[in-house]
């Protein structure tokens, strides 16, 4: 049994299996995840027999770090082995006042999305529960050390669910994982400050919204159906109509009044003052292009400055289009940020966490068939631009 998987009802149910009061399993969850501890020898207060049986049945099994790298920025990125060839990559992004921890959720990814260095590499398998907390409980504690932080001070005040993989197509093993940090006898993080990303699995943001609401963030990218199917194949299957129906749905449950929606610039894709338009028109629930009438969505928006990768074919939106695009989008009411670049000299920035993936769905054959798609709609708009007079 690896303590590092079970919430504290679950460890509690297992400590009453093994005969012990249900309480102790407050006690022990203490040491594990308030105090890093990993040997029950150290842990004093527990009664010499709950040890006894807690080495001969369990254990607190971290990952192996396979690597460890350091930005000029400060920024941290692990790489962690979660065996049978698979690693994924845990980030530490070290701001004033605030340390966030991105988390992976599973090894590689089944979206694809044609912008993202994981879903090039493919999908091999979810993560468990501990495997999910592990990078939390390393990263907490290693930074503790190397920070000198005094007993109780946080060096992780913030988590996102943005690493390596769909959250919220591992939902069985997400939500404990969410439950141990926002528990009080454990990490004790805010909902507002634990952030779910998504590309869009709507039956289960109604499940979140239910089962443990939290943050949530939607990677958009594009303000239309047709194009959306390019960049996220999953808008396929939950197009962006009902994607913005759910985030409604679940504001009513949210710990904050907005939804974030993740915008990615990529550059003669996404990136025109129309786009920004359409954009706007969306989230504030003007009439669509055939007169229908549209529901709003209370967001903020953070476009994201692309980061290249050799796979994608795609480039970054030059600085000062960022720039006009966030400007359509203020100048419609709408809050607009640009996320700062962080650790991208070591590739730990948004988009670019690879790790290692034994992929099983074939991957490349998919992003070669999306990045055809994407090409033909860039030299669309490319000629349609040309056309327009000067």
């Amino acid at each position: 049994m690896n303590l590092l998987q079970p919430d504290r009802d679950a460890l509690a149910e297992w400590c009453a299996q093994i005969g012990e009061q249900r309480f102790r399993a407050t006690q022990l969850f203490r040491w594990i995840h308030q105090k890093g501890a990993a040997d029950f020898a150290t842990m004093t207060d527990l009664a010499k027999s709950f040890r006894e049986k807690l080495a001969a049945r369990a254990e607190i099994r971290a990952l192996p770090v396979a690597s460890e790298q350091v930005a000029a920025d400060g920024t941290v990125k692990w790489l962690f082995d979660v065996g049978a060839g698979n690693a994924v990559e845990t980030v530490f992004i070290p701001e004033t006042g605030r340390g966030t921890l991105c988390i992976s959720s599973q090894a590689g990814c089944a979206v694809g999305c044609r912008f993202c260095s994981t879903g090039h590499q493919g999908f091999s398998r979810n993560l468990t529960t501990a495997e999910i907390v592990a990078q939390l409980w390393y990263a907490e504690f290693a930074l503790r050390k190397r920070l000198g932080l005094a007993d109780g001070e946080r060096a992780i005040t913030n988590v996102v669910m943005m690493g390596m993989g769909e959250p919220l197509q591992n939902y069985a093993a997400l939500v404990p994982a969410l439950r141990m940090m926002l528990d009080d006898h454990g990490y004790g993080l805010s909902r507002r400050r634990v952030t779910v990303s998504t590309s869009g699995v709507v039956p289960m943001i109604d499940r979140l919204g239910d089962d443990c609401p939290v943050a949530l963030a939607v990677s958009l990218h594009a303000p239309n159906d047709a194009l959306r199917d390019s960049l996220v194949p999953l808008n396929r299957k939950y197009p962006i109509a009902e994607l913005i129906a759910a985030c409604n749905r679940y504001l009513a449950r949210a710990p904050r009044d907005f939804i974030t929606l993740e915008y990615c610039m990529l550059d003669g894709v996404n990136d025109r003052d129309a786009d920004a338009r359409e954009l706007a028109a969306l989230v504030l629930g003007a009439p669509g292009p055939l007169g229908e009438r549209r529901q709003g969505l209370a967001c903020k928006i953070n476009l994201i400055p692309f980061n290249p990768f050799s796979e994608s074919g795609l480039k970054r939106s030059p600085d000062a289009r960022v720039a006009a695009f966030a400007r359509v989008l203020q100048d419609a009411g709408l809050v607009t940020t640009v996320r700062k670049t962080r650790g991208d000299d070591i590739a730990a920035a948004c988009g670019q966490l690879a790790g290692e993936v034994q992929d099983r769905t074939n991957a490349k054959t998919r992003v070669a068939e999306a990045s055809i798609r994407i090409h033909r709609r860039t030299d669309a708009a490319l000629a349609a631009a040309a056309e327009r007079p000067a």
